[in-house]
């Protein structure tokens, strides 16, 4: 008997894989919703009733307990960027180096596919086994994110096929259709749940979720791409493994092309692109990357970027709309942003229905006005912005808006920051500015309280149960649970994301108190300099200032945050209520010293590689990088074209030194010979 049901588990275990594979993978059923319920309600039943589960059984694919926190993984081989080209002729640049450094004229053989707009994943699979699964993260260490890709129903969690490598990582990209990802919106905003920007930080989020109960809910799809570490298996090029990942039931891009030379590769960009406006998932540009193994091997890496490969970014999205309203939006520290509301226009898949217009000086320097037909587009494909006026479809009757005199919502005079552009209420009650900073507080970079998002926060403070992001520790699931857009489970769910962000990390802490001029980086230098949150209570601007890379304004104003005696007391009261506050970048930066331990660096002109990824390699050595020079910067890092930083460097006695300088100092454990 026992083995007569565990013959009918396994043949229901593959019959249910190969029904999900042509599903979610191939997009031709072969049976109904209705029958595939019925098997799968088999299945369990008998998994149940025997107690024998295979590890590739779709019954495993549902939601787990909630984590406390994500687990890091470190990724055995780096999970590179890569870098970009914005024209037809730096795609032609790009072949003309690898030619130089291949040294051949000889024509490179390349694949081109879309890139995906998602967030980035690794499989990591051993015996042919579904072990873990990581995001991308910083590149060398990401976040353990198994129970959460395990819900997403195109991924295999076992290889099929006869070669199977006894240990491989796959990269892909973890994405959301678009007509998915705005039923979600939908489905959110009914709920009075905050509306996700794009598909990609939809994505990124649902991947995110400590419950993947939720990332089950959620219609997130793949596409594999890439490989990283492996041992076993044989691919001689890109397409060999994309053939292999196809047997092996891994979806793969929509489409991909092998082609010889620039040329050829630029005509199936043109051919992506002009498919793009038909694509049901958000793309951003093309990959084109050098098709053979040997010859990526050859090419290696530079820095943090690989040779053989490159990113082609499509123009941004546009589209034309009216503006039927300007209004002020107040924010968190009382700045007036002016905020266009439009006639809602679908631009690259997604509506639009607002844009920033960024500050009253940009609205006088555009003339815009209430009335006039814009061309708006989603910069990075992401945040709308209006880019231009079309004056010649005006009718007489657009209304100029002036910069506002008094707040929109409190009524209190406004001040213009002077030598700046920004204008701010200087209301000490003004509401709107109350609930900004309890948004921001409870924002994904700061403590991330899942469900506080602006409209639950406007319903609570219009209630009387927050006037202070103090009061949000202080809720309770019977204050809430009668609420309109709560329920049970709702409710429940905010005061356990509540709960959850009373353990947090100095640097998140300092971030969400929404300290003037304190963003996140500012927040992370504070958190390396400073072992808890008492050493900075009283604090003197001059201490701050110390910390290099830190300006005598923020450092004024973080002196004055910590000297005020409200802000002091409601921080008592944040530990008395359960705040439990860590300091990893303390211990990091304490222990781990590295060679470029206490140097800053500014770097200047066009330099041989990427800017940024300058900037992280020295920052991994221990050192500080900076966009400007002052009397703290020990090194001007010379560039072609340097402008006026090489002079103001000379008037300050900062020392200058080139790239290969800075080179023969990284490899020299920081010494300049």
């Amino acid at each position: 008997m026992t083995d007569s049901i565990n013959q009918e588990i396994e043949g229901l275990v593959k019959d249910l894989n190969e029904h999900c594979y042509r599903y979610h993978v191939l997009d031709s059923p072969v049976i109904s919703d209705k029958e595939y319920d019925r098997l799968y309600r088999r299945l369990k039943e008998l998994e149940e009733k025997s107690g024998y589960v295979l590890p590739d059984s779709p019954t495993q694919r549902v939601g787990a307990p909630p984590l406390d926190k994500f687990k890091k993984v470190r990724h055995r081989e780096p999970m590179l960027s890569l870098g970009n080209a914005f024209s037809y002729e730096e795609v032609k640049e790009f072949e003309q180096r690898l030619n130089r450094y291949l040294k051949s004229d000889e024509p490179i053989e390349y694949t081109v596919e879309p890139k995906y707009d998602g967030l980035a994943i690794e499989l990591t699979y051993r015996k042919g086994m579904l072990e873990y699964a990581s995001t991308r993260g910083d590149g060398y260490e990401g976040e353990d994110v198994t129970l959460n890709i395990k819900t997403i129903q195109a991924v295999p969690l076992k290889i099929e096929g006869s070669t199977m490598p006894e240990e491989i990582d796959i990269r892909g990209e973890i994405y959301m259709d678009i007509n998915d990802f705005e039923a979600l919106n939908r489905e959110r905003e009914k709920k009075g749940e905050q509306a996700f920007a794009n598909p990609r930080n939809a994505a990124a989020g649902s991947i995110r979720q400590l419950d993947s109960s939720i990332t089950a809910g959620r219609k997130l799809q793949l596409s594999c791409y890439g490989i990283g570490s492996r041992k076993g298996g044989t691919f001689s090029s890109q397409m060999d493994f994309i053939a292999w990942l196809k047997t092996s039931r891994f979806p793969v891009p929509s489409f991909i092309r092998s082609v010889t030379g620039g040329d050829e590769v630029i005509a199936v960009i043109k051919d992506i692109e002009e498919r793009r406006k038909d694509l049901p998932f958000e793309t951003d540009g093309a990959v084109i990357k050098v098709n053979k193994f040997d010859l990526q091997l050859q090419l290696g890496v530079k820095t943090r970027e690989p040779r053989w490969a490159i990113a082609y970014k499509f123009p941004a999205h546009q589209g034309i709309t009216r503006i039927n309203g300007i209004r002020a939006s107040v924010g968190r520290v009382g700045t007036i942003t002016p905020v266009a509301d439009l006639e809602p226009v679908k631009i690259g898949g997604v509506t639009v229905s607002r844009s920033t217009l960024h500050n009253w000086d940009e609205v006088g320097r555009k003339d815009v006005r209430v009335g006039d037909t814009v061309v708006v587009e989603r910069a990075g494909d992401v945040i709308p912005r209006v880019i231009e006026v079309i004056k010649d479809r005006r009718t007489g009757k657009e209304q100029p808006v002036p910069t506002p005199e008094n707040c929109p919502v409190c009524g209190s005079l406004v001040e213009k920051e002077e030598g700046g552009v920004a204008i701010r209420c200087i209301g000490l009650n003004c509401t709107a500015q109350v609930q900004e900073r309890i948004r921001h507080y409870a924002s994904r970079a700061a403590m991330d309280i899942e469900g506080l998002g602006e409209k639950s926060v406007e319903l609570l403070s219009s209630q009387g149960l927050i006037s202070h992001f103090v009061d949000i520790y202080r809720l309770k699931k019977e204050m809430i649970i009668e609420l309109p857009r709560f329920a049970e489970k709702s409710a429940q769910n905010l005061i356990d994301a509540i709960d959850r962000s009373k353990e947090t990390t100095l640097a998140r802490f300092l971030y969400a108190l929404g300290i003037l001029h304190v963003g996140e980086y500012a927040a992370k230098l504070l958190a390396r300099n400073f072992r808890d949150i008492n050493e900075l209570y009283h604090i003197e601007p001059e201490k701050v200032e110390e910390i290099k890379q830190m300006g005598g304004k923020t450092a004024g104003s973080v002196a004055r945050f910590f000297r005020d005696r409200e802000n002091l007391a409601a921080l008592e009261t944040l530990m008395d209520l359960g705040m439990r506050i860590s300091n990893p970048e303390f211990e990091v930066e304490s222990i781990e010293k590295g060679p470029f331990d206490g140097m800053s660096f500014v770097l200047t002109g066009t330099l041989p590689e990427a800017r940024r990824a300058i900037e992280k390699q020295i920052e991994s050595m221990g050192g500080r990088t900076a966009g400007s020079l002052s009397g703290n910067t020990d090194y001007l890092v010379l560039g072609e074209s340097p402008g006026s930083k090489l002079k103001k460097a000379r008037s300050l006695g900062t020392k200058i030194i080139s790239y290969d300088d800075l080179v023969s100092m990284m490899k020299s454990g920081g010494r300049l010979f």
